[in-house]
């Protein structure tokens, strides 16, 4: 009977363990929030609604969260005596994903900060990446300025649960210079698309084909030029997407809808477009700085072989062969008088000991083998009355010497 209690717990405990499994996967319903730091203490914690961010962001924010990759999240309001903040904690499919959350929950009014690589913090709200968590904290009575070491401590308690991965790096390629302060995010789907460079709805770009984009705010001479970076897999598909958005869009050649013009440019793998410029030297001052990939120039100095004549090769292989000569000859005559020499200094103690000279002979002519003449195998003449086998192989005997 208690066998058959124990087969029944193992099938339930195997059942159950894909449930736990998955409840646990990327924090799925595991608290990622603790319940206390530095002396604040969690006394509400419910799930997040990502209809309900701390901050005023455009668009529609639960519909850009599940675009980006959003998986769970949750909120706690922390006190520590008569004040009070509260944390919601972003858990994103991975970094990539955090990253663009990240910069779509970012405003134009949270400056950078040092609580982490990728983190801004103003007054009454901070916001900080890590790995693939984000973390969005608001208090609307205390400076938060001032409390950067607990937000720190925050961070640290967090970062147990974070998955770290690689983070986009097309930014890099956006110009620095006349953008619009915090106006940069990191695209990966049309909703977002559609929020920071509207042309319009739908996949035009191409994310369905592992595209990602970043737009930014620019201001040249008091325009507001709004440029957009995609990366696509390779050249090829770059180069077709350029062609379909001249057609699509009359981009470098007419006018959108609206009275606006589109500027792009290719760079192998990347696709640049800038609306809202005045004219094509204004946008190219965007798209000319946008590179990528190995630069190919016709300037650069190579190295030219010329072939040498043939009286040259053959004088060369001479000297070269006359040269090698010479070295065998002065090496064999150095070896052999040293070899000389150490025979005269040393005689019989290095070179030719006759106590270890042994001569193998094969017999192979036609003269037989004396084996009277043979020494014996402790170095002694064989005497003249000691019994000689007479049957040794006529082929083969080894002879010792002195």
């Amino acid at each position: 009977m208690r066998s058959h209690t124990v087969f029944l717990l193992a099938i339930l405990c195997l059942g159950a363990s894909p449930a736990f499994g998955q409840s646990n996967h990327k924090g799925g319903n595991q608290q990622v929030l603790p319940a206390t730091f530095v002396g604040w203490n969690c006394t509400s914690r419910i799930s997040l609604d990502l209809g309900r961010p701390h901050a005023t962001v455009a668009g529609n924010p639960t519909a850009i969260a599940a675009e980006y990759g959003f998986v769970s999240g949750e909120q706690c309001t922390y006190t520590r005596g008569n004040n009070s903040l509260e944390a919601q904690i972003y858990v994103m499919n991975d970094a990539t994903a955090a990253y663009g959350e990240y910069s779509y929950l970012r405003t134009s009014d949270l400056p950078k900060a040092d609580l982490g690589e990728h983190s801004s913090i103003a007054e009454h709200r901070a916001l900080a990446l890590d790995g693939n968590l984000v973390l969005d904290v608001f208090d609307a009575q205390d400076d938060l300025t001032k409390l950067e070491s607990d937000l720190k401590a925050l961070l640290r308690a967090i970062s147990v649960h974070a998955e770290e991965g690689p983070l986009p790096t097309l930014w890099q390629h956006m110009p620095a210079d006349k953008q619009v302060l915090r106006s940069d995010h990191y695209i990966l789907g049309p909703i977002a698309l559609a929020q920071f460079f509207p042309l319009e709805q739908g996949d035009w770009l191409g994310f369905s084909n592992g595209a990602e984009a970043e737009a930014a705010h620019y201001n040249l001479d008091g325009q507001d030029v709004n440029l957009l970076i995609a990366d696509f897999p390779t050249p090829q598909m770059a180069g077709a997407k350029l062609t379909e958005l001249q057609k699509r869009f009359a981009a470098n050649s007419g006018a959108l809808p609206n009275g606006s013009r589109l500027f792009a440019k290719r760079s192998v793998t990347l696709v640049a477009l800038a609306n809202g410029a005045r004219s094509q030297a204004e946008a190219d001052t965007l798209l000319s700085q946008i590179q990528t990939g190995t630069q190919i120039t016709w300037n650069e100095p190579a190295f030219q072989f010329r072939e040498p004549s043939i009286e040259m090769m053959i004088v060369g292989s001479i000297i070269g062969t006359g040269t090698i000569c010479l070295f065998a000859m002065v090496a064999g005559l150095a070896f052999g008088g040293f070899r000389l020499f150490i025979k005269r200094v040393l005689p019989d103690r290095v070179f030719d000991r006759s106590s270890h000279l042994q001569v193998l002979q094969m017999g192979l002519n036609s003269k037989p083998i004396n084996s009277d003449d043979f020494y014996g195998n402790t170095g002694e003449l064989v005497s003249s009355d000691t019994v000689v086998d007479r049957h040794l192989s006529d082929r083969v005997a080894l002879r010792l010497f002195r």
